[in-house]
């Protein structure tokens, strides 16, 4: 349950792109504003200074797409989960701090991993993921071992584009031997992580 009165009828709703994970900016909602939200799927706020309900984007264009809204703690703050149309900030910029809100590509690896698990889970026919996991975990292994080999030739005698698209096979498969074996890449991210620590020991 919000807690509306808390604060005399408002509460403050950080707004966080649902995709980037970037704060776009910070509005108030009172409860008409969190229903209206709720019931249009667009980010609606509380105009302090006009006294009236406003939706992000009824003149801009510059809509924000809810995905989600979660309450804090105490409730009496929320955390508005959404997808822009355009910059949020009214001067122009994707964020009302100045900030340029682009997706981090590695993000997409854990969206990639997710993937790799449904397949393991569905196994759906035609799938080259599928047919892999069907194969075995010697043969998963022996393509990891092919593409990296590869990503070794193109790096020394090919190009910087091929070396990437080799690379990227080699990240693929990797990934796909990880899942057989009931890991994920962030069990890798993990461990470099620990590996970044100056008091590390090689193991």
């Amino acid at each position: 349950m919000i807690d509306f009165e808390k604060m005399g009828g408002l509460v403050p709703a950080i707004v966080q792109d649902a995709n980037t994970k970037t704060v776009l900016m910070l509005g108030y909602m009172n409860e008409e504003a969190y229903n209206k939200t709720l019931e249009i799927k667009k980010v609606t706020f509380w105009s302090r200074s006009r006294n009236e309900l406003w939706t992000k984007g009824e003149t801009s264009g510059n809509w924000l797409n809810l995905v989600d809204i979660k309450v804090d703690c105490d409730n009496d703050a929320l955390l508005v989960k959404a997808i822009p149309e355009g910059p949020t900030c009214h001067k122009g910029t994707d964020t009302c701090w100045g900030e340029v809100n682009e997706k981090n590509p590695l993000l997409f690896l854990t969206e990639l991993q997710d993937f790799i698990n449904r397949r393991h889970e569905e196994m759906p026919e035609g799938s080259y993921t599928t047919s892999l996991f069907k194969d075995g975990l010697n043969r998963m292994a022996q393509k990891v071992g092919e593409e990296a080999l590869e990503l070794v030739i193109e790096a020394c005698n090919g190009t910087n584009e091929r070396m990437i698209y080799e690379g990227s096979d080699m990240l693929y498969h990797l990934i796909v031997l990880l899942t057989s074996k009931g890991l994920r890449i962030e069990d890798l991210a993990k461990e470099l992580i620990e590996r970044h620590d100056p008091g590390w020991k090689k193991h």
